[in-house]
C-alpha cells in the first residue's frame, strides 16, 4: 500500500518528524521550564520586544521593510 504524502509544508530544515518532537518537547515542559526559558529569550541581547499602539504595526513594518531591503 502506497503512504499518503503528507500535505503540510514545513520551514526550511523541518519535517513532521521534527514538528512533532518539538510538539512533545513543549506539551511535555514543565511549568517551571517553560518561565526560565521565556525569561532567558527576554535577556538575550540580540533582539528587544517593545509595545505599540496596533494602529502604528504598518507604519513600523514599513520602515522596517525599507530597512531590511
Amino acid at each position: 500500500m502506497k503512504k499518503a504524502k503528507d500535505p503540510n509544508r514545513y520551514p526550511k530544515g523541518f519535517d513532521r518528524r521534527k514538528v512533532e518532537a518539538l510538539i512533545a518537547h513543549y506539551d511535555q515542559q514543565s511549568d517551571t521550564d517553560a518561565i526560565a526559558e521565556a525569561e532567558a529569550a527576554y535577556r538575550k541581547r540580540s533582539a528587544t520586544v517593545i509595545e505599540v499602539p496596533v494602529k502604528f504595526l504598518p507604519a513600523i513594518r514599513k520602515l522596517i521593510a525599507r530597512r531590511a531591503g
